[in-house]
């Protein structure tokens, strides 16, 4: 199987196989396979938030895992883009990294709202027909979509590719900001020097993500909702979230200037451990007041969430990198397969997953089945759709740089004594 570029995260253009991290490979296959249990969670949350459907078997566990794996798998999404977009940027030069970026950004991003918005709209439909047959279950609820007039109207709700949107506007902002500092002329190489300076120092503090999460919880607190406000409302920037995911890509950027500063504020220490684990404690702790504005407390608790919140958006950003360090450090051809495909199954996955959620909204299952098999079956049809449409074509060049050989069918044929029949020209 051909190797994928390090750069091709968000993705970018291919480079050569030698230049390849496949730890990062792992780390983003992850973030976004993580994505995808995420949505796949939401019906089972137990208190209603406006999704497609709400599932007859809900657990508090659920709501633990969905508060904990929000906070930190996009800002690692963007940490990751914003350390190898400056890989792409250096080895390939500005007119083919804007080329590409707006190609492989852009092009997905218009597309795939014409696509997936009404492939979304029709699961909302579907959720809104159930509901409105079982009064049992909209007793206990506070609203829900039963018609279309509730439907999310956002110009990004549904299609859930407000990350591109905002992926190309934050890279945009750092090469205007790169621009600015390459025009100070002399100025130009004595902030550089402070910057690596800087982040040298961050990267070999011990409380680094205590450091990053004060500037984090300020934005926090101009958002809409306790935590991250998913900025799919409008085409207007979501100030707070521009400012929190770019200071993700910023720091990405800056610690792909020195070859060691991204294994330094990974590494696995005990303090980074502590932090996370106070982070979640306190966001876990007070996030119930949210729902009680009326609470004599509730601005400590919103300070304290927003203050937890942000060192846990830190803290498990870095560890995730971290342990897939530790665990991904040697070339895998399945993981680079994942990385391959993970960007095609995070773009396709969501209406996919309220389909299924909606098909077994009401049966008689417990709801860790009914997520792992919503799960499951997402992912192996994500899969097996981009291996059959998207990896040797057309599609596949665009979105991660180039065609590659089929994997997945001709290894399923061969299984069977079919060699052959899936295999490319």
């Amino acid at each position: 199987m051909n190797s994928l570029s390090a750069t091709a995260l968000n993705p970018s253009v291919q480079s050569p196989p030698s230049s390849r991290l496949d730890y990062l490979d792992a780390t983003r296959a992850f973030a976004l396979l993580l994505g995808i249990v995420f949505h796949a969670s939401l019906s089972f949350v137990p208190i209603f938030m406006g999704w497609a459907v709400q599932d007859i078997s809900t657990s508090p566990a659920v709501t633990l895992f969905t508060t904990v794996s929000h906070s930190f798998r996009m800002g690692t999404f963007f940490l990751l883009s914003g350390f190898l977009s400056r890989l792409a940027f250096h080895r390939h030069g500005a007119g083919d990294f804007v080329r590409s970026r707006l190609l492989r950004l852009g092009v997905p991003f218009v597309l795939g709202w014409f696509i997936l918005r009404p492939l979304m709209v029709s699961g909302w439909i579907m959720g809104s027909a159930s509901l409105r047959g079982h009064v049992d279950i909209l007793a206990g609820l506070t609203g829900g979509f039963l018609s279309l007039s509730t439907l999310p109207n956002g110009p990004f709700t549904g299609s859930h590719l407000w990350f591109l949107y905002y992926l190309a506007l934050i890279t945009c902002l750092i090469l205007v900001v790169r621009g600015l500092i390459k025009a100070s002329g002399e100025w130009h190489t004595a902030a550089l020097h402070r910057l690596d300076s800087w982040i040298g120092w961050l990267a070999n503090s011990s409380i680094s993500p205590a450091i990053l999460a004060v500037p984090t919880a300020v934005a926090l607190g101009f958002m809409r909702f306790w935590g991250m406000d998913t900025p799919d409302q409008s085409l207007v920037p979501h100030a707070p979230a521009l400012f929190v995911y770019g200071s993700f890509a910023a720091l990405g950027w800056m610690l792909n200037r020195q070859p060691d500063f991204i294994a330094r504020i990974t590494h696995l220490t005990l303090p980074r451990w502590i932090q996370a684990g106070l982070g979640i404690t306190a966001i876990l702790t007070v996030g119930g007041v949210e729902r009680d504005p009326s609470n004599p407390h509730f601005l400590t608790a919103r300070v304290i969430y927003a203050l937890g919140y942000a060192l846990t958006m830190w803290s498990l950003a870095f560890l995730t990198i971290g342990i897939f360090r530790q665990l991904a450090a040697r070339p895998s051809l399945w993981v680079r397969y994942l990385a391959d495909s993970s960007y095609w199954m995070y773009l396709i996955h969501l209406p996919i997953v309220v389909w299924l959620q909606v098909a077994v909204a009401e049966l008689p299952m417990n709801w860790f089945l009914k997520l792992a098999l919503i799960s499951g079956l997402t992912v192996a049809f994500s899969l097996l759709s981009y291996d059959l449409v998207v990896r040797s074509t057309a599609l596949g060049w665009l979105l991660n740089g180039r065609r590659k050989e089929r994997v997945l069918m001709p290894w399923l044929l061969g299984s069977i004594g079919l060699r052959g029949i899936g295999k490319t020209a």
